[in-house]
């Protein structure tokens, strides 16, 4: 990973821990498929993680550019079924509405706001 990329995460990983924060955050990678339409409007799957998690958001990185206020789905991939029976073959899409921005080279950083909080 870009030296440059870990002392992003540092820096959010920092500004989140404040204490404006509603729930705290969980600072983990976890992989999501991102479904959106991006600024011309077009709408896109990417495979994409979080650099934390809380119950009422996420850091995620994107390569696609959103904006403010813009709803997004996340849906973390779920393993193929045959692996257990007891995990369900896909999880229901989390709603987020974009918060902030900020760039690192390439990676686009979304911070998201979930329209409901997780469980």
């Amino acid at each position: 990973m870009d030296i440059r990329l870990d002392q992003k995460i540092s820096e959010v990983a920092q500004m989140d821990s404040s204490s404006t924060r509603r729930s705290p955050r969980i600072r983990i990678q976890v992989p999501v498929f991102v479904r959106a339409a991006d600024a011309a409007g077009t709408e896109f799957i990417e495979l994409s993680k979080t650099l934390n998690i809380s119950a009422t958001g996420a850091c995620i990185a994107c390569s696609h550019l959103l904006r403010l206020d813009q709803s997004v789905q996340l849906t973390i991939p779920a393993p193929s079924p045959a692996s257990s029976s007891l995990v369900p073959s896909e999880t229901p899409p989390i709603v987020a509405k974009v918060r902030r921005q900020d760039m690192m080279g390439d990676l686009r950083l979304f911070g998201l706001e979930f329209l409901r909080p997780l469980e």
